[in-house]
């Protein structure tokens, strides 16, 4: 599994394992039910601490990305994805509701608005 991890980026390196995990498996680069290398392993290849894959994985689990058995390892979970892709668009919504807000009390125009969000999406 391929993750890259960035010291410069203002994302903690959980996050940064956690939302990769997540891309690979909306992609289906993972497929459902596929298993997970231990999170010592990838704590190992990464060269960080075991806590903070441990911390990666248990916000995969939390979110229904992965699914862990106990003596077994941690597989992608069963869950539907275009489920999974809804709960995130409803994420987003909010996120973009909550901006829309500050963007018209600031008197920030749509075009404005529209513009840097482009801007952030394009990005990366």
């Amino acid at each position: 599994m391929d993750i890259i991890i960035s010291n410069s980026s203002d994302k903690p390196i959980y996050e940064q394992i956690s939302s990769q995990i997540k891309t690979m498996i909306m992609n289906g680069v993972l497929k459902e039910g596929e298993a997970l290398p231990s999170i010592r392993l990838i704590a190992k290849e990464l060269r960080v601490s075991v806590i903070t894959t441990k911390r990666a994985y248990a916000d995969l689990e939390r979110d229904g990305f992965i699914e862990t058995v106990k003596g077994k390892g941690s597989f992608v979970a069963g869950k539907n994805i275009e489920f999974i892709k809804e709960e995130q668009l409803r994420i987003i919504e909010d996120y973009l509701q909550k901006t829309a807000d500050v963007a018209k009390s600031s008197d920030i125009s749509l075009e404005e608005l529209i513009e840097t969000l482009t801007f952030i999406y394009k990005e990366e």
